[in-house]
């Protein structure tokens, strides 16, 4: 944890370029899923700097999210249908995050990039950036009216994505174990151990279905 407090800015602006290429990497690889044009992505991706100080990831989330949802997609925090959704899946998908930070023996308010008074996981919004698109996934997936609610089955299938498989060097991980090894091998950059955050192989998880989890684990992926 002090060796987080002590880290350089050079080294954070290093890990936030590399966290928003990955995202948009994530991104692509959505729109790809679904046949839909993403070159723009990957020309976006390959003009992220260190820092991003051009802020290619809000030109790519503009582009994405207008692409995934349709042009008259408008992404808030209040609205049903889509959006709530989307809210509901990324609470927890950033509490997930958090547990991984912690347990890796971090500080959850130590963050790369993210700055928020008074704000205890900016580090959990820096390091789940990437696996948003698992969440968008999903939603897109559940094809919501604008004033749909989330049902029980619905908040089910989410939950379920923090038990989906991504490809790692050991094969099927699912991502509740991906932010674990994210957020230790952060702590190992910190501590001069290592130069690269580990990272899955594939960018986005494969889907599983949520009538194939346990009750057992819904206190490990529910916020």
């Amino acid at each position: 944890m002090q060796a987080q407090a002590d880290a350089k800015q050079p080294v954070r602006k290093r890990l936030w370029a590399d966290i928003v290429r990955r995202k948009i990497s994530a991104q692509q690889a959505a729109l790809q899923l679904y046949g839909l044009e993403s070159a723009r992505l990957a020309k976006l991706k390959l003009d992220v700097t260190s820092g991003d100080p051009d802020n290619r990831e809000a030109a790519a989330a503009q582009y994405y999210w207008r692409t995934l949802f349709g042009e008259d997609f408008s992404r808030d925090r209040v609205s049903p249908g889509s959006n709530i959704a989307l809210n509901y899946g990324y609470a927890i998908l950033r509490a997930a995050t958090a547990r991984a930070i912690v347990a890796s023996g971090l500080n959850p308010s130590l963050s790369v990039h993210h700055v928020s008074g008074g704000d205890a996981l900016r580090l959990a919004d820096d390091l789940m950036e990437p696996f948003r698109s698992a969440i968008d996934i999903t939603v897109k997936d559940m094809r919501l009216g604008a004033t749909d609610e989330l049902t029980p089955v619905l908040k089910t299938e989410l939950a379920a994505v923090m038990l989906a498989d991504y490809a790692t060097e050991n094969g099927r991980t699912p991502l509740s174990q991906v932010l674990v090894r994210l957020a230790q091998s952060l702590a190992r950059v910190y501590l001069g151990t290592d130069k690269r955050l580990d990272w899955p192989h594939s960018d986005i998880p494969l889907p599983v279905s949520a009538n194939d989890i346990s009750e057992e684990t819904w206190d490990s992926v529910l916020p």
